[in-house]
């Protein structure tokens, strides 16, 4: 059975292209469809004798015998009813099948498809009917003897077949007509034009004089791209030179305020490498432009020009297609992203009015008001992109899932170590152990905290020494705060002094007490104190507390405290020969420094 797809020859596709197109569910259409016709095709050829016999029967009849001819007829004429209900059958059948079923092509000359063919003949399939066609169509072309007024309709048997001499180029059953909507001998004759017409065409198109204007333009198009090339590497080896002839006027280099960039000669060689890269961009573009000309010269070869062609065209054209589907999905990006914006905003509006002290909230402090900002933004974010994730082009495809959980998996075991210290500094900020500016000791560690962040502490020691302690060993080490009561209830600065028995505890408190005051940064309310902290075999032990608020000066403090006690005690004859000090009483010249002494004896 054929189907007459177009009255006019049309491009095609090849073979192995239309057969790609058929799908599993055409064919079982196909295959129920056969299969009825043969049943019809059976009960057609039964009913056909019957009707043959009784036409021989009511012709042998005599006139006179009109009953007997009367019960002919009538069994004749509800063959004929059955033959009609027989051909409107296959015509709802063909009518439902229209619109999804597609044949095999008839393809003659160059790729083109001159009519379709939907099911067999006898033991012949609709491919093998449309291939053979081809063929037979294919050689009354190359015979030079074949003229196409040689073609001619004639009926075999049921069918009819467009011949020449004796040979069948084509059937056309009654089936075949029923899918183009028209009668056995309409479709005969439509197709016999088509295949003369094609015959036609490919004769013109293969003559010699054709082939030869074919090949001079083919010719002129290789002397004209030839040309144009030429045209293109003159213009830009001139570019080229201008470009050159630039250096240190306008190509000076480029600076950013006192980085530079790219020198005068860097900025050159990029403007001639980007020159040349344009140069062949150029070039290949206008060649692969002319292969789909040259190449469309000949109908041999003009598919290629379309294929050419394709390979640009058809990307282009997918990568338009799936921008203009993904604009809604890009839409409802964007609405989500602008509405956490505006979330972060007020997030971050929050954040500044608690941490300046605006915004109080019952057991909030202030300086939990920046690291609980940061916490929340990258949970905001991370929700966003949940929100986000179903609308990315490629979310739901096999590789992408698959370097999700890939990434997921290096995140996992590749920072176990930077979690721990992450998840130490969100505890050290909630602790409040310290902040940034207290001196602090750390372990062995002391100094000033000049760093806190999400995964280390910074603390610059007395000596300028900057030292990063992972947040992970600062929770496992013990921490002294010198700064957090400093400011409001002083912090005590001590040390100990050892004196022998022959000196007065109330004197050593007093000397202790007077040199603490001397001292910068002590504070004289409350008062310095001293606590006895030891009664020793040769000495006792004496500790002086002053307060101070400078905790960052304790050093200094330290230093001049010390120096204090050794000014005082040698102010008032007080020894200092503790804990390992020795010396003779036989004449020898006392501890105390002589300019003490000196002083002391010029005054008495």
């Amino acid at each position: 059975m054929f189907l007459l797809s177009t009255v006019t020859t049309v491009p095609a596709q090849s073979k192995d292209s239309s057969a790609g197109k058929r799908d599993t569910a055409n064919q079982g259409l196909l295959a129920g469809y056969n299969s009825k016709l043969e049943e019809l095709e059976q009960q057609r050829l039964t009913d056909s004798v019957k009707r043959a016999q009784l036409e021989t029967q009511i012709n042998s009849l005599k006139t006179t015998d009109n009953l007997k001819k009367q019960e002919l007829q009538a069994r004749l004429d509800e063959l004929n009813s059955k033959e009609a209900n027989r051909l409107l059958q296959k015509k709802q059948q063909i009518d439902s099948l229209r619109k999804t079923a597609k044949g095999e092509p008839v393809i003659a000359f160059f790729n083109d498809t001159l009519f379709s063919i939907y099911s067999g003949i006898g033991s012949f399939s609709a491919k093998e009917r449309a291939d053979a066609t081809s063929e037979r169509i294919r050689n009354l072309a190359n015979d030079y003897t074949f003229s196409t007024d040689s073609l001619n309709i004639q009926e075999i048997e049921n069918t009819l077949g467009i011949c020449y001499r004796d040979r069948t180029i084509s059937s056309i059953s009654e089936n075949d007509a029923l899918w183009d909507n028209t009668s056995k001998d309409s479709l005969a004759q439509m197709r016999l034009n088509i295949i003369r017409k094609a015959i036609r065409d490919y004769r013109d198109k293969t003559s010699f004089q054709t082939l030869a204007k074919e090949i001079g333009l083919a010719l002129l198009c290789i002397l004209v791209m030839a040309l144009l090339i030429y045209v293109i590497v003159k213009f830009f080896r001139w570019l080229a030179a201008q470009i050159r002839s630039q250096e240190g006027k306008k190509l000076k280099g480029i600076r950013i305020r006192n980085y530079t960039l790219f020198d005068s000669q860097k900025q050159l060689s990029s403007f001639l490498m980007l020159n040349n890269f344009v140069k062949w961009v150029v070039i290949l573009t206008a060649v692969y432009i002319a292969l789909p000309i040259l190449f469309g010269i000949f109908p041999s070869t003009e598919d290629l020009a379309g294929t050419l062609i394709g390979y640009i065209l058809n990307p282009l054209k997918a990568i338009v297609r799936k921008v203009w589907n993904y604009l809604p999905n890009l839409v409802t990006i964007i609405v989500i992203y602008i509405i956490f914006r505006y979330v972060l905003k007020v997030l971050r509006f929050l954040k500044v009015e608690i941490a300046t002290g605006k915004l109080r909230i019952p057991g909030f402090f202030p300086d939990w008001a920046n690291p609980t900002f940061q916490i929340i933004r990258i949970l905001t974010y991370a929700f966003m992109l949940i929100v986000i994730f179903p609308y990315l082009p490629g979310s739901d495809s096999p590789v992408f899932k698959g370097v999700s959980v890939f990434l997921g998996f290096l995140f996992t075991f590749g920072s176990a170590g930077s979690l721990s210290n992450v998840i130490s500094g969100l505890v050290l900020t909630y602790m409040r152990l310290f902040k940034i500016g207290d001196r602090v000791k750390i372990g062995d560690v002391f100094g000033d905290v000049i760093e806190k962040s999400m995964l280390v502490t910074r603390v610059r020691t007395i000596k300028n020494e900057i030292i990063s302690i992972p947040n992970s060993t600062v929770m496992s080490s013990h921490t002294i705060n010198y700064s957090s009561d400093a400011p409001l209830k002083g912090l005590i600065l001590h040390t100990t002094v050892t004196i022998g028995y022959d000196v007065p505890w109330k004197d050593m408190h007093q000397a202790l007490i007077d040199a603490a005051l001397r001292t910068e940064h002590v504070l004289h309310e409350p008062l310095p104190f001293v606590l006895q902290t030891g009664l020793e075999d040769f000495y006792v032990s004496y500790q002086i507390n002053a307060y101070v608020r400078e905790s960052n000066k304790q050093a200094t403090i330290y230093s001049n405290l010390y120096q204090n006690i050794q000014d005082v005690c040698n102010e008032r004859g007080i020894e200092i020969m503790s804990p390992h000090y020795r010396a003779g009483r036989d004449g020898n010249q006392t501890t105390i420094p002589e300019q003490y002494w000196k002083k002391e004896n010029d005054v008495k």
